[in-house]
């Protein structure tokens, strides 16, 4: 039983993917009046819309008056707190999520943790989204339909919020990039999704017209490590995930799944790099659970 609310309900995700994006449970509360959340951190970010009231938010040292129309962001590992005014408490709308690809697109919105707050003065478009994303998570009969859904509806809401900070977009801002740099992030983008072909690097090269020595030069300058290593790597946490998941999948078929057609040769790379085989990898994470 919650006795530290008014009000409160959420919709967790009970299947939530490992990619870019995933939302982990949507919800809204009306806690009572001085009710305070931290100091703690999170293991995920959490974005809460102010739909009523007013409190104050603190990240990382810094402090924050919200009220009806902010928008404020906690970001993972960061330090935060935050409270219901003690006679007009909040009452909001907020969201979980994951994935890798949460902080470049928070920092493309220009929402960091030195920027953690936004502001709009219509947030009806927000409520709906919020709504329905709580909505498909509580109700939906296919928790993997939900997640897509739910997923589509988060990337929605984080586009409405780079219209409201548009004047941050860090995409708006004029940069000249160097030709390289452009097709060494292509280079690093190819990599990371073709990891599972016979990847040839001088064949990279000669798509992206450098010679293979210049090439590799400039990749490492940039991503601190050689094109040959960074597939590796790829690869490699390609081949953990592969190893845990609800798919019992065979080292054969593991190899050949991150790019290698000899499965001693996979075992010899995943020992060199993690320090044991692919099936000494296995069981002990499966023994854990």
């Amino acid at each position: 039983m919650v006795v530290d609310h008014y009000k409160i309900s959420a919709g967790s995700n009970t299947q939530p993917a490992h990619g870019e994006l995933t939302v982990l449970f949507s919800g809204e509360g009306k806690p009572f009046p001085a009710h305070q959340i931290g100091p703690a951190v999170h293991n995920y970010y959490l974005v809460h819309t102010v739909m009523s009231g007013k409190g104050i938010f603190e990240i990382d040292g810094r402090r924050y008056e919200c009220e009806k129309g902010d928008t404020f962001f906690i970001f993972p590992d960061v330090l935060f707190t935050y409270a219901a005014d003690a006679e007009e408490p909040w009452h909001y709308r907020w969201v979980a999520f994951k994935g890798h690809l949460a902080e470049p697109l928070l920092l493309s919105l220009g929402i960091t943790p030195a920027n953690p707050v936004i502001h709009s003065d219509n947030i009806r478009r927000f409520t709906s989204l919020y709504r329905r994303m709580q909505v498909t998570l509580e109700r939906s009969v296919h928790p993997e339909l939900a997640d897509l859904e739910a997923n589509g509806l988060l990337r929605i809401l984080l586009k409405e919020f780079g219209e409201v900070n548009a004047s941050k977009l860090m995409f708006n801002t004029p940069t000249v990039v160097p030709d390289i740099e452009r097709q060494i992030k292509q280079a690093v983008r190819w990599l990371s999704f073709q990891y599972a072909e016979q990847v040839s690097i001088e064949d990279l090269s000669r798509r992206l017209g450098y010679h293979r020595t210049h090439l590799s030069k400039m990749f490492k300058q940039l991503t601190g490590v050689s094109p040959i290593q960074f597939l590796l790597k790829v690869r490699m946490e390609r081949a953990k995930e592969l190893l845990v998941g609800e798919i019992y999948l065979s080292i054969d078929q593991i190899a050949s799944s991150v790019g290698y057609g000899d499965a001693l040769y996979f075992s010899k790379q995943f020992r060199k790099t993690y320090g044991v085989s692919p099936t000494e990898y296995r069981s002990r994470r499966r023994g854990v659970r």
